[in-house]
């Protein structure tokens, strides 16, 4: 079940709480005839995404409505489609705004119904990369608001994606997340239901589902995973509204990634591949690379080492192509030494040490930004330990440890724990430094 943002930001702002709801629910069921015992728990189901049985859809509208002094459709509360709540990839744009721009209102407060609610799988999970890829595209994706969208509003949506990209590099996703949760609230929200002609409606949606991809990134990174794959999809809507196939095939690596850590390695597979299909020429060099050496590590998984090592080559052919300062900002994450960390990690799975072993430390010898040289250093890290360089293992370790200080992120805590736990399971001397400066890191709740 995905959580129901639209009934909770109605019922917001029509001031009722949960219980008030129930009461009047059951009120309205007795003009009706019917005997209602509902309480506030129902409507906390509800919110969780639980269709209400019988006419009790109908009462709520009529409910709220009253409240609210104008009619409110069942689709308004996230009812509209029965036995099932309103998914944020279906329907019009106008709709999908609505139920974007509630998903952040939710987010912002902290709804536990939305911080908690796991990942989808299945056909709900792959049915927003088969609406991306296929007809219908939008034809016209203008909109008539008071405020009209400045191509100033367009710079400053821009410039938020790179300054809260840099920070969640800086500081981790835990750390970020409410910063740029808070401005999509405050600032992209009225500009996408503000009045834009079809022209600059695209550069808009282009605009905002860079900065949607980068919330789904910290609530990824915050372990929020049902979020983040919600923020995923609704920036691959986006980028369906703009017309831009490279910014969605970016999303999708974004979900490759997600299924990845979800141990999806079949679904990550096929991701990538809709991506590089359907992006066609739109790709670039840096992301066709990571899609392919992201294919590698499922493959490995899989345990099909040709397949791995095919995408393999394919990957390191698109790495020789990459130009810097040709590549659109999203794919700026695929900085050297990427591929070779992504490769090592295949390599490992697949049990060729000393050639992982090669990549790691290539990776480890190129420049990149702080977190991602925390992943880099853990990867040849565990290699040397593999082995038997124990000594290289630890000091590489201390390193990491030092470089993860000040990061607030779920995902570099699973690096250090990782790395750790294969650190005291060598029981190699010097190994109690590196584990202690580790501990000391993970101590500081997050």
């Amino acid at each position: 079940m995905q959580p129901n943002t639209l009934l909770d930001a109605i019922l917001d702002e029509a001031g009722i709480s949960h219980a008030g709801l129930a009461a009047h629910v059951n009120q309205a069921g007795r003009a009706r005839g019917l005997s209602l015992r509902y309480e506030h728990t129902a409507v906390a189901r509800w919110l969780k995404g639980q269709r209400p049985r019988g006419q009790v859809p109908d009462l709520i509208c009529e409910v709220l409505a009253a409240r609210l002094r104008r009619p409110v459709t069942l689709d308004d509360i996230g009812l509209g489609v029965p036995g099932e709540p309103a998914a944020p990839h279906t329907g019009s744009l106008s709709g999908f705004v609505e139920r974007a721009t509630a998903l952040w209102r939710s987010d912002q407060q902290r709804r536990p119904h939305i911080l908690g609610a796991a990942a989808v799988t299945g056909t709900p999970a792959v049915m927003p990369v088969w609406e991306w890829e296929n007809p219908p595209e939008d034809v016209d994706v203008s909109r008539g608001g008071r405020h009209q969208v400045t191509p100033s509003d367009l710079g400053m949506l821009r410039a938020a994606r790179t300054h809260y990209e840099q920070m969640y590099r800086k500081a981790g996703g835990v750390a970020t997340r409410a910063r740029i949760v808070g401005f999509l609230n405050a600032e992209a929200a009225p500009l996408l239901r503000g009045g834009y002609t079809d022209a600059t409606g695209r550069q808009l949606h282009r605009a905002t589902g860079g900065l949607v991809a980068i919330a789904g990134i910290c609530a990824y990174d915050s372990d929020a995973h049902g979020l983040a794959q919600r923020y995923f999809h609704q920036a691959l809507r986006l980028a369906k509204a703009s017309g831009d196939r490279g910014l969605g095939a970016y999303v999708i690596a974004l979900l490759v990634n997600q299924s990845l850590f979800m141990r999806e390695y079949r679904q990550a597979v096929a991701f990538a591949e809709a991506a590089l299909r359907a992006a066609g020429t739109r790709i670039t060099p840096a992301l066709a690379s990571d899609l392919y050496a992201m294919q590698a590590k499922a493959y490995a998984h899989l345990g099909d080492g040709t397949s791995a090592l095919s995408r393999i080559r394919r990957a390191e052919q698109s790495a020789e192509h990459i130009r810097r300062g040709h590549e659109p900002d999203e794919s700026g994450y695929v900085q050297p030494g990427l591929v070779n960390v992504q490769v090592a990690e295949a390599l490992l799975s697949l049990g060729e040490l000393a050639a992982a072993g090669e990549h790691a430390a290539a990776a480890v010898d190129n420049p990149a930004h702080d977190r991602g040289r925390v992943h880099r250093l853990a990867m040849l890290s565990t290699i040397e330990l593999r082995q038997g360089n124990a000594d290289k293992a630890v000091a590489i370790a201390v390193q990491m440890a030092e470089q993860a200080r000040g990061m607030e992120s779920q995902r570099l805590r699973d690096r250090l724990r990782a790395v750790r736990e294969h650190l005291v399971r060598s029981g190699c001397a010097g190994t109690a430094e590196a584990a202690e400066l580790i501990d000391n890191a993970l101590r500081v709740p997050l």
